[in-house]
């Protein structure tokens, strides 16, 4: 590198939802300033971004005073605002989160008490009621949402990344970073498509979160295991099943919804996902295993604790995994109706889940910073729902740098 490589105010290491609206939010508050972005991959929002399921998140679930509950709120109200002006469609087509026995009111009024305290307009509501909303669901009792909605995250991704380059920045894609080397006045940022020099940097690579953050100089407290959320599809004979999003009554031991109904914007019904370990970070087939991910997450005694408490649940994932009919059983609990006849495969996601080393699931997002790097270490559902209000929090720590 030589001294005529430009130097950029902020460098952004990740091309998915959370980078892309946090190059977007600089860019917002400091116009004149310089923006490099890097992506691995050949376009934006290739991995988590582009393979989720689309759902504009009330923040119903998530503890009150949580990141991720403050960051949903405001988030979305700014994804919407965001969609109306870019033209971006989406759709408050309204949810329901079911319960489909007595054993599961109390944990559904749970949700329902902490969706009061986080101000999302949701109300309990009769299994008559629930009928009139999705007339092929089974349930006792159900919250309705009506402000939930879907968007297709990859094309705000594209908008994202169109509104960037206008206003100047550069996106590099095919750049995978290999090393960051602080100086004692700038970042470097070394990767395959060459160098660059920044006064800040900030990484959300998502499924590589904990790497990239060691990379800067960081210690991550937890390790990034990768989660395989595998997908069917309605035929469109059985899309009239489903008006809008159908949710079970999560288990609040665990991060993952359980496996639900959602109608997508462009179309369509998908049905699930299960959560099964995947043997490589971008293992969306069953076949796909990369032996250093997997020796690292099978070495790792976060991971050990957790298999070894929940061994009978990840069981019972993994059958669903390999047997369409048991994924079907888990369907019909929500919507009897469905059969095996009714569904076919659909692309498989893979969601970064940062686990510490105690065996505990991080329950909400995490940044951490130094003096010039700031690293998004844990951004799960709903990141991107939340990630425009994420964007302006991490830009937001940057003042005074400028």
């Amino acid at each position: 590198m030589n001294n005529s490589t430009p130097i950029y105010d902020v460098a952004i290491v990740g091309g998915g939802i959370v980078g892309l609206a946090t190059a977007w939010q600089f860019q917002q508050k400091y116009p004149d300033r310089s923006i490099v972005l890097l992506e691995k991959e050949s376009e934006v929002g290739f991995h988590q971004t582009g393979r989720n399921s689309g759902v504009l998140h009330s923040g119903i679930y998530y503890k009150p005073g949580s990141m991720r509950a403050i960051n949903c709120r405001a988030g979305k109200l700014a994804m919407e605002r965001f969609c109306e002006e870019q033209g971006v469609p989406y759709d408050l087509c309204g949810k329901v989160i079911v319960a489909v026995d007595e054993s599961e009111l109390e944990r559904l009024e749970g949700i329902y008490q902490r969706g009061q305290q986080n101000g999302v307009q949701c109300e309990m509501i009769s299994a008559e009621r629930l009928r009139e909303i999705e007339p092929h669901v089974a349930g006792v009792r159900a919250i309705h949402v009506p402000e939930a909605g879907i968007v297709d995250y990859k094309a705000v991704c594209v908008k994202l990344a169109d509104v960037l380059m206008n206003g100047g920045a550069v996106i590099q894609f095919n750049a995978r970073v290999s090393a960051i080397r602080n100086t004692s006045d700038e970042i470097i940022v070394e990767s395959s498509a060459g160098a660059v020099r920044a006064k800040q940097i900030i990484t959300c690579p998502g499924l590589y979160s904990d790497r990239v953050a060691s990379l800067s100089g960081h210690h991550p407290r937890t390790k990034i295991v990768p989660f395989r959320g595998e997908y069917y599809e309605l035929l469109p004979h059985a899309e009239s099943l489903v008006n809008g999003l159908i949710y079970p009554t999560p288990d609040p031991r665990f991060p993952f919804l359980g496996v639900h109904f959602t109608r997508m914007i462009q179309g369509g019904v998908e049905c699930g996902p299960n959560a099964v370990l995947a043997f490589a970070r971008e293992g969306y087939r069953m076949r796909d295993v990369n032996l250093r991910d997997m020796f690292e997450v099978l070495t790792y005694p976060g991971f050990l604790m957790l298999a070894a408490k929940y061994w009978k649940t990840g069981l019972g994932e993994m059958w669903r995994s390999v047997s369409k009919r048991a994924f079907v059983k888990a369907l019909q609990r929500l919507v009897p109706e469905i059969t095996t006849n009714d569904l076919h495969a659909a692309p498989a996601g893979v969601r970064a889940q940062a686990l510490q080393r105690d065996g505990q699931l991080a329950d909400d997002f995490i940044i951490e910073q130094s003096d010039r790097v700031i690293n998004v270490l844990n951004a799960p559902s709903p990141a991107a729902t939340a990630s425009l209000n994420i964007g302006k929090e991490i830009v937001d720590r940057l003042d005074g740098r400028f």
